[in-house]
């Protein structure tokens, strides 16, 4: 026992060494656009909250109301007696709002990625995945029998290729996220689809870091593209823009979702989402559907932000998602410049190896709807402040 301590003690050590040790800060309060850290308010970079309603009243006062009309918690998976009628009318909703036929819950879209490629895909199928591609898909991809094919970020020719080589599985399942959530890259969905469509093989996008906010409705990156008709498979979270609780879901054709309900081991095993969440979930959609300022509201934000950044001098990864790598490359830089942002009152995060690859470390910021003006400014300004006293 004592050897396998001093082993771990060993390597948590290389970890800190390397700058690498990934600590977690306690916030006060709810989340939002400030939050507190140590007894002072701070500006937050660093939520998934894009629209700014993890803490809207009427999303509480759902939640609110639900424990009392509802109860706290389901204490069953949903095939015993875990189903209220309020889950299957979020899964109604959800369906309807991302054009898809069916929808099916679970307690993450970890889960989700996880329940779904064992249950669809066997030994004789084929998956083709980005290889930049969320760690959820990656292990969920583990989980199945099928052949794995991975092919290069948004490369439509390793893309094809990869088909090619598939070509004699029973089905092939081309896997992408919708965004890339470290870098901000919307995925090439109508490339994807066209040539799914020349090669039959089905779609599936994990559209997280998009729905919500994205497209003209919000609806993600298959509105976004115009291809809402052609993927098969969407899957998403509801902890993100959708009031940032917790959550997950799989939207798809019909077959698709009566088969997970089915088959789909986190579904089968895993506790009903808590009812406050499913309320509150109902009332953050009754939000997105109206919430067209919000997003312009986003998209101005984050175009004033990249612009001052770069006049600023630092270095972004090109886009237009909210999501926006300031590139350090250095592991130890982005945490020090993380810190010292602290102390000039914004919170952000910096991510190194293994979240992302070696070299390639970064703080990630993300603009929400909640952001004024002032505070895009007054991020940029506290990041050429935290430069100067890092770097000198």
């Amino acid at each position: 026992m004592y050897a396998i301590k001093d082993a771990l003690a060993a390597e948590l050590a290389e970890i800190e060494e390397a700058g690498l040790t990934k600590r977690e800060r306690a916030i006060a309060g709810p989340q939002g656009a400030q939050v507190t850290v140590r007894d002072a308010s701070v500006l937050n970079l660093c939520s998934n909250n894009y629209l700014g309603l993890a803490d809207h009243p009427a999303i509480v006062e759902a939640a609110k109301t639900a424990l009392d009309d509802w109860g706290f918690g389901m204490a069953s998976v949903r095939f015993i007696c875990g189903t209220q009628e309020q889950h299957l009318e979020l899964e109604r909703r959800l369906s309807a709002f991302l054009g898809q036929e069916d929808t099916i819950l679970y307690s993450s879209c970890f889960d989700a990625n996880g329940g779904l490629f064992e249950t669809l895909l066997g030994a004789e199928d084929a998956v083709i995945s980005d290889a930049l591609n969320h760690a959820s898909i990656i292990d969920g991809v583990r989980l199945s029998k099928a052949a794995r094919y991975r092919y290069a970020n948004r490369d439509m020719a390793e893309l094809e290729a990869r088909l090619q080589e598939a070509s004699g599985a029973r089905r092939r399942l081309i896997v992408t996220d919708g965004v890339f959530s470290m870098d901000g890259y919307l995925a090439p969905l109508e490339a994807i689809c066209d040539l799914a469509e020349r090669y039959d093989a089905m779609v599936m996008v994990d559209d997280s870091h998009a729905v919500g906010f994205t497209g003209a409705t919000g609806a993600g990156t298959p509105e976004l593209a115009g291809v809402s008709d052609r993927v098969d498979i969407i899957t998403g979270t509801l902890g993100k823009a959708l009031g940032g609780a917790s959550g997950g879901y799989v939207a798809a054709r019909a077959e698709i979702v009566a088969l997970l309900r089915q088959r789909s081991r986190p579904y089968l095993f895993s506790n009903a989402l808590a009812p406050s969440v499913v309320a509150g979930s109902i009332a953050a959609l009754d939000l997105v559907e109206g919430a067209g300022e919000l997003r312009e509201r986003l998209q101005r934000s984050t175009a004033r932000f990249k612009a001052g950044m770069e006049e600023a001098g630092f270095e972004l990864l090109p886009g237009s998602h909210p999501i926006t790598a300031v590139m350090f490359h250095d592991a130890r830089l982005a945490s020090e410049i993380a810190d010292a942002m602290l102390e000039e009152g914004v919170y952000v995060t910096a991510f190194s190896f293994p979240v992302v690859p070696r070299g390639e470390a970064r703080i990630r910021v993300q603009i929400s709807a909640a952001h004024s003006d002032e505070d895009v400014d007054r991020a940029i300004a506290a990041f050429v402040a935290a430069r100067a006293r890092v770097q000198g």
